[in-house]
């Protein structure tokens, strides 16, 4: 559950609209399905700072801005932030307020306090006018050089039950099992966690990122491991219960105040940063992310970082053109993602270098960048951006395999009432129409019970109010009318549909199962459909035509 082939990277279940949002080819980078929840890690070398120029040309901030901008992602983690003296423009790490403000200037422009006024001139709402990730945590933890920050569009919201969204670091771990305790390193692994849209998903999220020791001495190595083995613990134990539900069940995490619940079944983990190891290079040794992704047991069942127990996906990205691995100009890949495959499923992974990108498929949003498109990625980073879009549990009333907020979107299902529930999806009736009086009373009624589900076929039509013991029959189209008929009121138009012959009972009721399953066109039924029902009977007494209706039924039926 570790790793994923190519072939996934294909895009499934969805419409050839929506399909369209995804072609790097020809410089579409967007989202298959908007219902995708898209995830980045990016570690921007420092750009994002106070004493930085925040002006359009051939430098890192306006490159950074673009490629945001160009990628749009849902969550987005920051590594390297606010270090005026990396930078080479000031001195100091900016304070969590500040970077805050920087951050807010980076996304949305306006006036560049910290360089005498100056205007700015590169945003990223400059290059995406309709996009934007209001919502920014600021880690307190820093290493005295720069912070580690989380962007996105959903806002922040306890998930646990510690009265806390967002935290720096993990709480501190005393040392047991596979973790050696303490916390998640020098810089903190800092986790937000995300209230995301019940009209579209049916959970919420939770994510976590890092910008883990840098170095090639064994002590740098341990050093992350230690981080990472705690994390892991934490994901585990603290978050997921260790399958159960209750936090923390061994008592080793020095959380204040205590969480009080463990995440639901639908709200996955997801893990991301710059963790400062390839993998793939560092021959037999374990690093960070084959432990936080998979903590002890390679390939477990029980003690992995999964909410079921087993390991964690880490990201398969590559270069969509070079099929290449690497995230840092050095070749090597230092920056990933791993994600609860339990939960969500990966739609796609790439890792954007624009000198190894066609002109034709370079994103609009970077075209016009002073020094050209191929210049981006190296001028606003050693690092290059790494994402991956996550299927998440979706509401999907319809069961197509979209969200319903996808279909709505795309115009697949209609929302009449602008509620976000597909109209197909909202099962109801009522009556219309007028009472027409009888020999027996004011007027027989029409009702429906049992269910509306299409799939339940359960659905039975009904009248009371009727002369005793006379025939009758329902009758049904999808057209209303409201017509003179006998003694009374037709109220169904268009190309009608007559059922069976029934007859009322001593009691002047009458009913009649309709089978969905049995019914022939033009009155076979569908899901989201309205259908209008009516009932005619003779009635001798009467006088008259010695005949009469109820009043009509409106019926919308669903899946």
């Amino acid at each position: 559950m570790r790793s994923l082939p190519l072939a996934l990277l294909a895009l499934l279940f969805v419409s050839a609209s929506a399909r369209a949002q995804w072609n790097p080819a020809t410089g579409q980078w967007g989202k298959v399905d908007p219902a995708d929840l898209r995830v980045m890690t990016y570690n921007i070398e420092d750009a994002i700072c106070s004493s930085n120029a925040k002006v359009e040309g051939q430098n890192d901030w306006c490159a950074i801005a673009r490629l945001v901008a160009a990628f749009k992602p849902d969550i987005l983690i920051l590594e390297e932030c606010g270090d005026n003296s990396g930078q080479g423009t000031g001195s100091g790490v900016d304070s969590v307020a500040t970077l805050t403000n920087v951050i807010n200037l980076f996304l949305h422009g306006g006036t560049d306090t910290y360089n005498g006024n100056t205007p700015i001139t590169s945003w990223v709402q400059k290059y995406a006018p309709g996009f934007d990730m209001p919502y920014i945590f600021v880690s307190s933890s820093t290493d005295g050089f720069n912070r580690n920050a989380m962007l996105s569009r959903f806002p922040f919201t306890d998930l646990n039950g510690d009265g806390n969204s967002t935290m720096s670091n993990i709480p501190n771990v005393t040392a047991t099992g596979y973790s050696t305790g303490g916390d998640g390193g020098i810089r903190g692994f800092m986790f937000c966690e995300f209230d995301l849209p019940n009209a579209t998903y049916l959970g919420n999220l939770v994510v976590g990122g890092a910008h883990l020791k840098a170095g090639s001495l064994t002590s740098d190595q341990a050093a992350r491991v230690k981080a990472a083995q705690n994390v892991a613990y934490v994901v585990r134990h603290w978050w997921n219960g260790d399958g159960g539900s209750v936090p923390d069940p061994f008592n080793k995490i020095a959380d204040s105040p205590v969480a009080t619940n463990v995440l639901d079944a639908n709200t996955p983990v997801v893990l991301g940063g710059d963790w400062n190891e390839d993998e793939v290079a560092n021959g037999a040794f374990r690093g960070p992310a084959d432990w936080l992704t998979q903590a002890l047991v390679v390939g477990g069942t029980n003690d992995g970082t999964d909410r079921d127990g087993t390991d964690m996906t880490l990201d398969p990205a590559l270069n969509f053109f070079t099929g290449s691995d690497a995230s840092h100009s050095s070749g090597k890949k230092y920056d990933y993602i791993g994600f609860q495959d339990s939960i969500a499923t990966m739609r796609l992974a790439t890792i954007f270098i624009s000198g190894s990108t066609p002109s034709a498929a370079q994103p609009p949003e970077v075209i016009g960048f002073t020094g050209g498109t191929s210049s981006v990625t190296s001028t606003a980073s050693d690092h290059r951006p790494v994402f991956v879009d996550l299927r998440l549990p979706i509401v999907d009333c319809n069961m197509n395999g979209i969200a319903d907020t996808t279909d709505i979107a795309l115009g697949s299902s209609l929302d009449t009432n602008l509620n976000q529930i597909p109209d197909e999806c909202e099962c109801f009736m009522s009556n219309y129409c007028v009472l027409s009086p009888n020999s027996v009373g004011a007027g027989a009624v029409i009702s429906g019970s049992g269910s509306l589900s299409i799939a339940q076929n359960s659905f039975s039509l009904g009248a009371s109010g009727l002369p005793f013991s006379t025939l009758g029959l329902f009758f049904y189209s999808q057209t209303q009318a409201q017509i003179p008929f006998g003694n009374g009121t037709r109220c169904i138009g268009g190309a009608i549909v007559r059922l069976p012959i029934v007859g009322a009972s001593p009691f002047g009721l009458v009913s009649f199962p309709l089978n969905f399953n049995s019914l022939v066109a033009p009155g076979i039924i569908g899901p989201g459909q309205d259908w209008h029902f009516q009932y005619w009977f003779r009635d001798a007494q009467g006088g008259g035509s010695n005949f009469n209706l109820t009043d009509g039924l409106r019926v919308r039926f669903c899946p």
